[in-house]
């Protein structure tokens, strides 16, 4: 467990990553549909 001074660090970093998963799933959900599309 995360000692009482790094609990701000680890939250931090923890809404950054979930910051960033929110954003980069659908923007690689259009770029599959977007190479899909080019294949067919």
């Amino acid at each position: 467990m995360a000692s009482g001074n790094d609990i701000k660090a680890a939250t931090a970093t923890y809404e950054g990553f979930v910051n960033l998963v929110k954003w980069s799933t659908p923007a690689i959900c259009i770029l599959v549909l977007v190479v899909i599309l080019v294949i067919q």
